[in-house]
C-alpha cells in the first residue's frame, strides 16, 4: 500500500511517469484496455463456443465470467479462457460474459498510481454491472479479482466474487468435473501474489493439481504466504526494468529449480511474465500452463 501511495505521488503529482506507460494509460483512457484494441473485439474468443451475451437474457444467469483484457485480447490468455469456459460447460455451470461492455477494472492504472483513471474505470463497470443486476462473478485473474471484490465495493459495487481457482476446486470435489487418467506428470505451481498473499487462496489451486490423475505436485523453495511476485503485480508488463535481474528471470528460474515437467499458474500476467522467463533462460522441455487448460486436457 505504501508502495502504491507513493506511485500515486509520483504520477498524479509530479508527472514522473516513463513513455510506455502513458502509451498505456492513453490505451486504457481510449479503448478501455492496455492493449488499445477495440471493445467490439472483446467477445472474439467465444466464437462458435455459444457463450450468452448477458445482455441478450432475459433473466440474469447464476454468474458472470469476467473475461479482463488479458482473457480478451491476448492470444496466449485466450486459450486459457476458452479452456475454462469448456470446462463451466461441461458441469452444466449457469454463466454469461459482458462481451464489449466489459471495461479494464483499473488495476494496471491503479497498481502503478493514476488513481484518476483507475475510478473513471471503476466506476463505469460498477455502472455496467449493476444495469444487468449482477451478483456472482466468476475471474481468471486474479487481479480483476482483487479489485472488484475488494476494491469495488468502496465505490458502491458490492459482488460476491470467486476465481476460477475455487470454481475448479468445488467442481472436481463434488464430482460436477470428472477426469480420465493421464500419463505421470510432475507440477509445480506458482503461487500469485493477488490470490495468495491478498487473498489467502493457497489450498484450491493445489486441491486442482492433486484432483488430476498421474500428476505429483511439487513445491517451489518460495510458495503460499512466502511465494516470489512474477512482477507484474507492480506494473511490469507494462513497463521497462532497468536495474538488476528481472523479477521473472528470478521466478522462472526458481520454478526450473523443481524439475518440473509442468509449471502451473492461475494468472494471465504470471504467464506472461513466467512464459517470457523461462523461454528467456531455454526451458523449452518444461510446459507453462493455466490450471483451467490442466483440467480441460484432462476432461
Amino acid at each position: 500500500d505504501t508502495i502504491v501511495d507513493m506511485r500515486r505521488y509520483l504520477v498524479l503529482t509530479e508527472s514522473e511517469v516513463s513513455p510506455e506507460v502513458v502509451r498505456t494509460f492513453r490505451n486504457i483512457e481510449d479503448n478501455g484496455n492496455p492493449w488499445g484494441l477495440s471493445s467490439s473485439f472483446r467477445a472474439d474468443w467465444a466464437k462458435d463456443m455459444e457463450i450468452p451475451l448477458i445482455h441478450e437474457l432475459d433473466e440474469a444467469p447464476e454468474y458472470l465470467f469476467f473475461v479482463g483484457c488479458a482473457g480478451s485480447f491476448d492470444d496466449r490468455q485466450k486459450k486459457v479462457t476458452q479452456a475454462f469456459a469448456r470446462v463451466l460447460k461441461s458441469a452444466g455451470v449457469s454463466f454469461a460474459i459482458l462481451g464489449g461492455q466489459e471495461k479494464c477494472t483499473g488495476d494496471p492504472a491503479r497498481r502503478i498510481g493514476n488513481e484518476y483513471l483507475y475510478q473513471i474505470c471503476a466506476e463505469a463497470n460498477i455502472e455496467t454491472l449493476n444495469k444487468h443486476e449482477v451478483t456472482k462473478i466468476i475471474t481468471t485473474c486474479p487481479h480483476c479479482f482483487h479489485t472488484i471484490a475488494k476494491e469495488y465495493p468502496q465505490m458502491g459495487g458490492n459482488y460476491e466474487v470467486l476465481h476460477h481457482t475455487e470454481i475448479l476446486a468445488t467442481l472436481l470435489r463434488t464430482g460436477r468435473v470428472k477426469l480420465k487418467s493421464g500419463e505421470s506428470q510432475k507440477i509445480a505451481y506458482h503461487d500469485s501474489c493477488y490470490i495468495g498473499r491478498w487473498a489467502g487462496i493457497y489450498d484450491a489451486p493445489r486441491d486442482i493439481i492433486d484432483a488430476i490423475p498421474g500428476a505429483d505436485r511439487a513445491e517451489m523453495d518460495l510458495n503460499k504466504r512466502q511465494s516470489f511476485c512474477c512482477g507484474a503485480g507492480g506494473g511490469r508488463m507494462w513497463m521497462e526494468e532497468e536495474y538488476g535481474k528481472r523479477i521473472n528471470y528470478e521466478r522462472s528460474d526458481q520454478a526450473i529449480a523443481t524439475g518440473a515437467d509442468v509449471v502451473a499458474v492461475a494468472c494471465p500476467f504470471c504467464l506472461t511474465m513466467l512464459d517470457d522467463g523461462m523461454k528467456h533462460r531455454g526451458a523449452d522441455d518444461v510446459q507453462l500452463m493455466d490450471l483451467a487448460e490442466l483440467v480441460d486436457s484432462s476432461l
